[in-house]
């Protein structure tokens, strides 16, 4: 492909080129342009939608099918499923540059004009008609559809001013403002949750979808666009009734539905493709199961019952979480002077505020409160992931060193070589990191965060306990504690037993006294 400069600037150099054939450029419509360039990329093997992870057998070869068959089509998925992100990958399937006619509003084809303005230069100038171009990502127009949008936003309006400069009149082509669907043809137009347009707007949709026209302050306006239409919804607002109106319903080719990532590996690939990590001099080693348990937190709270199952768990979950958690290692690095950058399992912890505003609770939750649910959560995920490197491991010996009353404290801010000090008078809890594939003599913040990690994980199978101030020590008698309350629920029961019999007596007492001083009155 030729540089911008050296591209035809006019319509009888647009003609003579040979790269650019007026048979094609005449008839071939965007739809047409996709399919021919989706064509090419399969038989070249390329792949579709670099980026996009966990598709490949699912959404990907539905999306394929749909181009194929040039249909507009509609994602429907919960928030955080890549939707708008595939929907812009789409312009790489456009040719890199498009000419237009210099100067139009919608870009209109230089070999077959739509607006009255276009007409009329090719006719008056012919060959010499100026053309400019447009790269692939310029024909790519979005709308986030609210209830407020109108027909003028979509479709134009009739511009008084326009006409007044112009000495038209209000019905001439000449007065359209045109809106963000003209705008965008013979290019790609998205629109974001379509079903919150409002009745009317989609009226207008789809009679431009279908027919072509569409009626402006009382004037029939026909626009024949060439435009690939492309939506994403929320699953449950686009199946109520009253959301989305029939006809515009049946006129979406396919409906695609996305998901969240399958396997914990797929989680782990996204996050680590889209967090940002890498924090410049300063050297970040993420330890593998710390990935997998900011995964896991995800894959658990979108099982939770206390979370709202149809607003979803957000992939952008873990990756801002993984962000925060770098950020508490790389602060704590700052202060201590310690060397990689790596994060533990506490600062997890640290990262809750990137948990808690992605999460919407239901009754339950909301009752129990986002921080303990939160809590909950990373102690689940911990004792899933702990499960997979420490199954049938005996931990014994390790639990027997803090019921003799063994205690042991990791300060946020302390630095690894003090931590990893105290963490050898532990028996035994060393030599159990090779499954993390962590020795002893491996740098100290590598140790200590392996140590902490094998420490959460006896927590979360409370086998120790583990307090706010991130000290670890053996867990108290679970039955004892369990007794205590019983009693406690006991004497209280009494207690109020004893409190209702009280305001009972008062009552009869009352009651007796009010029939006593009627009883006077009548004699």
């Amino acid at each position: 492909m030729p540089a911008p400069h050296q591209l035809p600037q006019t319509l009888g150099e647009l003609s003579a080129s040979p790269q650019f054939p007026e048979a094609r450029l005449k008839t071939r419509t965007v739809k047409d342009e996709m399919r021919s360039n989706l064509i090419a990329r399969l038989k070249a093997g390329e792949t579709i939608f670099p980026g996009i992870v966990g598709y490949e057998d699912t959404v990907i070869p539905q999306i394929v099918n749909a181009v194929l068959s040039k249909q507009n089509f509609i994602l429907l998925g919960l928030r955080g499923q890549a939707k708008s992100r595939i929907l812009r990958a789409l312009t790489a399937l456009l040719d890199e540059h498009m000419p237009y006619v210099a100067g139009c509003e919608i870009r209109d084809n230089p070999y077959h004009p739509l607006c009255r303005r276009c007409r009329d230069l090719t006719a008056k100038c012919g060959p010499a008609t100026p053309i400019a171009w447009l790269k692939r990502d310029e024909r790519y127009v979005e709308k986030l559809a609210t209830p407020d949008v109108t027909v003028a936003d979509l479709i134009g309006d009739l511009d008084p001013i326009k006409a007044a400069r112009g000495g038209e009149n209000l019905s001439s082509e000449l007065t359209m403002h045109y809106g963000l669907l003209p705008r965008a043809n013979r290019g790609l137009f998205a629109i974001n949750e379509l079903p919150d347009l409002a009745g009317k707007i989609q009226v207008a949709l789809f009679n431009i979808m279908q027919e072509g026209d569409v009626q402006i302050k009382g004037y029939p306006v026909r626009m024949e666009l060439d435009v690939a239409l492309v939506f994403s919804a929320n699953p449950e607002d686009y199946t109520a009734r009253g959301k989305i109106i029939t006809p515009l319903k049946d006129r979406v080719g396919s409906e695609i539905r996305t998901h969240y990532p399958e396997t914990l590996e797929e989680g782990i690939a996204i996050t680590a493709q889209e967090a940002w990590a890498a924090r410049g001099a300063a050297q970040v080693e993420i330890p593998q199961y710390l990935r997998e348990v900011v995964e896991q937190v995800a894959f658990s709270a979108r099982e939770d019952k206390r979370v709202d199952k149809r607003s979803g768990v957000s992939q952008r979950l873990p990756i801002s979480t993984m962000e925060l958690v770098v950020s508490n290692a790389e602060r704590r690095a700052l202060l201590t002077s310690d060397e990689p950058v790596l994060p533990r399992v506490g600062d997890i912890y640290a990262a809750m505020p990137g948990i808690t505003g992605k999460l919407e609770l239901e009754y339950e939750g909301e009752m129990r409160g986002a921080d303990t649910v939160v809590r909950e959560l990373i102690r689940t995920a911990v004792g899933k992931i702990f499960d997979r490197y420490y199954a049938g491991v005996d931990t014994q010996q390790i639990e027997q060193w803090f019921n003799l009353g063994g205690t042991v404290k990791l300060d946020e801010n302390q630095a690894a070589a003090m931590a990893q000090k105290e963490l050898k008078a532990i028996q035994g809890l060393l030599d159990k990191l090779a499954p993390l594939g962590v020795k002893a003599g491996d740098p100290a913040p590598k140790v200590v965060a392996a140590a902490e990690f094998f420490l959460e994980g006896l927590v979360a199978h409370r086998k120790l306990s583990r307090n706010e101030q991130h000290g670890f020590a053996a867990q108290e008698n679970v039955r004892l504690r369990e007794r205590e309350r019983d009693l406690e629920r006991g004497r209280g029961r009494e207690e109020l037993t004893e409190e209702r019999k009280d305001l009972e007596m008062e009552f009869e007492d009352w009651e007796r006294a009010r029939r006593r001083r009627r009883g006077g009155g009548l004699n």
